[in-house]
């Protein structure tokens, strides 16, 4: 049976660049593989197809003779080489893709010398409503791995050094053979180093580094809220290999506030106020973080009347707009009366049921729906 172009296979023209071709055969491994489609000889069978064509079309000289002479001109088990392995370049351009496509599944490990950049590290950092809201400067200690002085960065006791690792030649990987086609994996050995310390730094235990702590310089913006992350670039963890350090990224975490509690842009507060101030109104001081604010309360305000205070509550850092001051006030129940206290409140009491719904619109209305709810 004639195989079908390799072009045809793979779906791209014949002139395509070789990153078309890289992502042709990535979409179709994802498709077809295997893993994804146990027991489907026919999406085998596609994979099988897709992998050959691919391994002819990423080497430049094989897909120059195939250009010419067609299959005639590729020895298509030239492919897998001597065991089932893959010649030198076939095998570099297929171990990346399939380190890309199904690196989770089967490990791809980092390559030995390879400079790596080193992790991001965060730091919780805990301010006031007040820092947060008009911005400061804070001074903070964070753990840091520099190289050990013991033994210079090598990890091995001073007077000797690391070997190359035997199973993997230094590389810090190794080629196995899967089935149909040889996968590269970490070497098992050296865990990717590519060496092998038999001597280890007392100091460092082999590592290299050790931990210090460093103290860092914070610029927080005002208007940060809990949970923002401020980004200190390069004071995260070194890099491996002489590659670039990580960031160090500070979380935002607000304290409680004995007055206030803040929603975004927005403050809110809860003021107790007298019961002869809710009936009688009048004007009285809220607390801001500006200083003191007056509301104006109309007679007969009731508990839990909510009053807004516009532009008096924090200037966002990402937004650039004020926030409002919502003030709740809740009435406050009178104790420890004297006696003569009692007994003028009592009269007082007895007024205000003579009026009925004039002066308790809100419990007379509730009292008609419960008789309604009962008699119905």
């Amino acid at each position: 049976m004639a195989k079908q172009d390799y072009y045809e296979t793979l779906g791209v023209a014949r002139n395509a660049s070789e990153a078309e071709i890289t992502k042709a055969f990535r979409r179709l491994a994802m498709k077809y593989h295997p893993d994804r489609n146990p027991g489907d000889k026919t999406t085998e069978a596609r994979f099988k197809e897709a992998k050959e064509a691919y391994e002819i079309l990423c080497d430049p000289q094989k897909r120059a003779a195939y250009d010419q002479f067609g299959h005639a001109g590729v020895d298509p088990a030239a492919a897998a080489g001597a065991g089932g392995f893959y010649g030198a370049a076939g095998a570099s351009h297929f171990a990346d893709i399939f380190g890309d496509v199904f690196g989770d599944i089967f490990g791809q490990g980092r390559r030995a010398h390879q400079a790596y950049r080193g992790a991001d590290t965060r730091y919780s950092l805990d301010l006031s409503l007040e820092d947060a809201v008009r911005g400061t400067e804070v001074k903070i200690r964070v753990p840091t791995l520099v190289r050990c002085d013991t033994c210079d960065g090598s990890g091995a006791r001073a007077g000797t050094s690391p070997t190359a690792c035997r199973t993997c030649a230094g590389h810090g990987q190794v080629r196995m053979q899967q089935g149909f086609f040889s996968i590269q994996q970490t070497c098992p050995s050296c865990r990717g180093a590519g060496r092998i310390i038999a001597d280890p730094c007392p100091a460092c235990r082999g590592e290299g580094r050790v931990q210090q702590q460093k103290t860092l310089s914070v610029r927080v913006p005002a208007g940060v809220d809990d949970g923002d992350l401020i980004r200190l670039t390069g004071e995260g963890e070194p890099g491996e290999n002489g590659g670039p350090a990580g960031d160090l990224f500070v979380q935002v975490r607000l304290k409680p506030h004995p007055i206030f509690k803040r929603e975004h842009d927005d403050l809110y507060c809860e003021m107790p106020i007298s019961f002869a101030a809710a009936v009688l109104g009048g004007e009285l001081e809220a607390p801001t973080l500006d200083g003191r604010a007056t509301i104006k309360v109309p007679p007969g305000t009731q508990s839990e009347k909510t009053f807004r205070l516009r532009g008096k509550g924090v200037r966002g850092v990402r937004t650039g707009r004020v926030g409002d001051l919502y003030v709740r006030v809740s009435i406050e129940t009178p104790v420890n009366l004297t006696a003569e206290q009692r007994a003028l409140l009592e009269r007082f009491d007895e007024s205000l049921k003579a009026g009925g719904a004039a002066h308790s619109p809100r419990a007379t209305s509730w009292v008609d729906k419960i008789k309604n709810f009962f008699t119905a």
